[in-house]
């Protein structure tokens, strides 16, 4: 090997070992994007964070960059950002929490290597935790847990640590613990060193960091908290999860089976610098992937590679597309995920799905909305390149050394749509505009473009995996290509893909039979019990919910 090849793989996987690129997840309005603000206010990328809802005048979150998400005060879509961090270098992925947008959460977790769950100190567990987390665990991401709104009416920790465990299956494990809750909500012990760390509240309204006093536990004077009793609580409850809690494992962590639990409060910064800390120590750099080989047609071969982040090969996938982040600009960025070797401006790449090489020009590290060009990204890095159809989700691009053929890493996940309608402009004038929109929101996965089967030039139908979905749809279309719209919704509940000839199939009189955007057939159903009802009355058919 020559001392300059030796010299790109050693870079290559220094720069790997600095990266952390995780997901953070949560049930809305747990405090995620709230999170992600102050991240990025320890990182010094800002100044002073933004408020994701609150009085008027208040900045809106930087994660959040569309005018629905600021109007509304809730994450729509998945962003992406990269900053540094005590000499590591992080990739965030913010994902909306709202059920309705789960499919685009499902994809950027494919995105990433470990994940921060956010629990409302006061509720626990809930229905939208309980799917993402799920999803984590199907792919054995390593999951940290924030118990966060310690400011405000909490439970008591040890239930939500029980809470944890027995609703999600996973064992978990304080690395700290708060002290006080509430309104007596004041700091937290590091568990493994036993110091206590008090907050003061912050002088810009909980847009900056807090004053920090810290003392050894056993040191510290009651006279300095809002109750003296608290202190004594604390003691005895560090004792018990010292004599009965469950031990800390990296091992245990890295498998996905312990969860080390944090307390604090994102509003006021409590508690926020402890757990950054011990996720730059303990979250786990880019691993090696799995990719798919395929013939020279681009089918499956049932064969599989593992691609190493310090393989010299470059490769990535796209795992989401955004349209008109930037008004300015008004274009489409590809988001890629990189796993593995080195990407350099303007390199040229191969396209694994069109078979085609094509250049990769004026990437961006991402910012949200904002962007800089950037010169060179490694294993673990989101970056994004500009599309003008190039791309769809889930294609796998490659260059540089390497024998291994044709390959695909694995396909992201699509879901069946459970809400169906017709769009059409309120002015015919704009139906260019809504065309166009309807193409690119498609392309992105928001929603999905559904023909008649036997008149595929007919108008379209839409079809979403969540009803807010439309909502979105419509300010889109809007907004961002002037088109107003009328929402018919259609009677639908539930749809599932055919496999299997379409003329041979008995079709329920209120179902329909549709095209989507791959001209494969989807059957339309009223209610669940039809669905059942078609698959009992065509065995020979094969009814798939997902693609």
């Amino acid at each position: 090997m020559s001392t300059d090849v030796q010299a790109v793989a050693a870079r290559i996987a220094h720069e790997t070992a600095r990266r952390r690129t995780f997901a953070i997840i949560s049930h809305p309005d747990a405090g995620k994007t709230t999170l992600t603000e102050k991240l990025l206010l320890y990182s010094g990328m800002i100044r002073t964070a933004g408020m994701v809802a609150g009085r008027k005048g208040n900045k809106a979150a930087a994660s959040d960059w569309m005018g629905m998400e600021q109007e509304r005060g809730i994450s729509i879509t998945a962003s992406a950002m990269q900053f540094r961090y005590k000499n590591t270098v992080i990739n965030i992925l913010d994902t909306p929490g709202h059920q309705d947008f789960s499919e685009d959460t499902y994809r950027t977790l494919t995105a990433a290597d470990s994940v921060i769950m956010v629990i409302d100190a006061a509720k626990g567990v809930e229905a939208q935790t309980r799917k993402l987390f799920d999803a984590c665990r199907l792919r054995s991401i390593p999951v940290f847990t924030l118990v966060n709104k310690m400011d405000q009416p909490a439970r008591d920790p040890i239930d939500l640590m029980a809470e944890v465990e027995e609703v999600l299956g996973i064992q978990a494990s304080a690395l700290d613990w708060p002290i006080g809750r509430g309104r007596e909500f004041q700091g937290v012990v590091d568990r493994k060193t036993k110091v206590a760390y008090l907050y003061t509240k912050s002088a810009k309204g909980n847009a900056a960091k807090p004053d920090v006093f810290s003392a050894p536990l056993d040191e510290l004077e009651a006279s300095r908290l809002h109750d003296p009793d608290t202190l004594a609580s604390v003691r005895d409850e560090i004792e018990l999860l010292e004599a009965a809690g469950n031990p800390f494992s990296v091992e245990e962590f890295l498998a996905g089976r312990v969860t080390p639990v944090f307390f604090g409060s994102a509003l006021t910064n409590f508690g926020i610098e402890p757990l950054f800390d011990a996720f730059i120590e303990l979250a786990p750099p880019p691993s090696a992937r799995v990719a798919d080989v395929v013939d020279g047609d681009g089918g499956d071969t049932n064969d599989e590679i593992t691609i190493e982040p310090t393989d010299s090969m470059f490769s990535a996938y796209v795992f989401k597309i955004q349209a008109n982040m930037d008004p300015r600009h008004r274009d489409c960025l590809a988001f890629l995920r990189i796993n593995s070797g080195q990407f350099e401006k303007d390199m040229n790449v191969k396209h694994h799905r069109i078979g085609k090489k094509i250049r990769l020009a004026r990437p961006h590290s991402l910012m949200v909305a904002e962007r800089d060009t950037i010169e060179e990204a490694f294993p673990g890095d989101i970056i994004g390149v500009i599309s003008p159809g190039t791309f769809r989700i889930g294609d796998t691009i490659s260059a540089g050394a390497g024998t291994r053929g044709d390959f695909r890493f694995k396909r992201l996940p699509q879901f069946q749509p459970e809400h169906f309608a017709r769009v059409m402009p309120r002015d015919v004038g704009k139906r260019k505009g809504l065309d166009k929109g309807l193409v690119q929101l498609s392309t992105e996965g928001a929603i999905q473009i559904l023909r008649e089967w036997s008149d595929p030039g007919a108008f379209p139908f839409v079809a979403a995996v969540g009803r807010l979905q439309f909502e979105v749809l419509q300010y889109r279309l809007e907004d961002e290509y002037g088109a107003k719209t009328q929402l018919d919704m259609l009677p639908f509940q539930c749809s599932a893909w055919l496999m299997g000839k379409v003329d041979t199939f008995k079709k329920p009189t209120s179902a329909k039979i549709v095209r989507d955007e791959f001209d494969r057939p989807m059957v339309l159903f009223t209610s669940v019990w039809e669905k059942n009802y078609a698959r009992d009355q065509n065995p020979d058919h094969e009814l798939v919910d997902h693609a």
